[in-house]
């Protein structure tokens, strides 16, 4: 089979990063067709590009994010399009992030665009169950034209490794862009309830939140907390290797519930003990104190509590820690993920 991958993506992003490796990994004859420019001339690009590649592919897959080139695509060719949404404009941007109010045009804008380019598609990929579901109650969508494909890690760069330590503590690592649904505050609130406790916590990255969470910070006088700015793919392996356990999500917004995110996939493809919040999405792949532990949303006092845990149970973190990994080389590794994935292109 030889696919087409599409659109504006960016070949670096966790999610086509692993996707594409794994298909080739699979023997699936890759061909890229796209265009990172910012200007409305992207398009025009593209169609040239695809005019030098229309005769050269099977099936065509929109790489994310993709909702505004799935119009374009669908002009394009009459063969099978697969659509990886991965993500809604409409729940990312208004219900999480809440750039703009509901009743705002830009708000029916994306959600006008996220109903419509999946029914452009043959198929659309989404990373869980509970996303699918949303976008089927939400949109309208007829839930047979959705498939799940989990996010996983690309295992070349996020694998277990020794990395010693730059101080005598128990060491929480997370990073993200401290969109809502990361609940970051809440990581700051459990992080001062530990402070006399010898933990230290490592917040890498930047983002939408990041100045109200450093004010919180310092109203709080928090002493054990590094901020640490935005740094590469690469580098953070180093702090992820570092850390004794590893954050993911906290947020009470209704995307919190939808996703599991990169963060989380890169600490158990390197055996780390992840604690996250427990959602419908988690628990569709995720087992509580086999290979991750679980705590309440939005609560800092459950937080704290899940941290003194670990720390004070080193048997049981690094069962979680074991389990982890186990979980993730049986069902998230790039080539395992590809192959459901050209499992449901042929059957569909």
């Amino acid at each position: 089979m030889r696919i087409l991958y599409f659109g504006v993506y960016n070949p670096d992003y966790s999610r086509n990063r692993v996707l594409i490796k794994g298909l080739k990994q699979n023997g699936t004859e890759i061909v890229e067709c796209r265009e990172e420019i910012k200007s409305f001339f992207k398009y025009l690009k593209l169609i040239l590009k695809y005019l030098k590649l229309r005769r050269k592919f099977d099936v065509m897959i929109v790489g994310f994010p993709g909702q505004e080139v799935m119009f374009l695509a669908r002009l394009l060719t009459f063969k099978p399009i697969v659509f990886d949404a991965f993500t809604s404009h409409y729940g990312g941007y208004i219900l999480d992030r809440q750039y703009f109010n509901k009743t705002s045009w830009r708000a029916k804008y994306y959600r006008w665009i996220d109903k419509f380019s999946c029914r452009l598609a043959d198929l659309v990929l989404l990373d869980t169950n509970a996303h699918v579901n949303f976008f089927v109650e939400e949109f309208g969508l007829p839930p047979d034209k959705f498939k799940r494909i989990f996010v996983g890690a690309d295992e070349d760069v996020f694998y277990p490794r020794e990395s010693a330590k730059k101080e005598d503590k128990f060491l929480v690592h997370f990073h993200g862009y401290y969109i809502p649904l990361q609940g970051v505050e809440y990581i700051i609130r459990a992080a001062k309830l530990l402070e006399k406790e010898n933990i230290m916590f490592n917040l890498i990255g930047r983002g939408q939140t990041y100045e109200k969470n450093r004010k919180l910070a310092a109203d709080l006088d928090v002493k054990n907390i590094n901020f640490i700015d935005k740094m590469s793919y690469f580098d953070l392996t180093e702090h992820v290797a570092m850390a004794d356990i590893c954050l993911g999500i906290f947020g009470d917004s209704p995307k919190t519930d939808l996703v599991i995110p990169n963060k989380v996939y890169e600490a158990i493809a390197m055996g780390k003990p992840v604690i996250t919040a427990d959602t419908p999405a988690a628990r569709e792949l995720l087992s509580d104190g086999e290979n991750v532990l679980f705590c309440r949303k939005a609560d800092p006092e459950d937080l704290a509590e899940k941290i003194r845990f670990l720390k004070n149970s080193s048997d049981r973190s690094r069962i979680i820690g074991e389990g982890a990994k186990t979980l993730f080389n049986e069902k998230l590794a790039s080539s395992i993920l590809a192959g459901e994935l050209l499992k449901h292109i042929r059957e569909s």
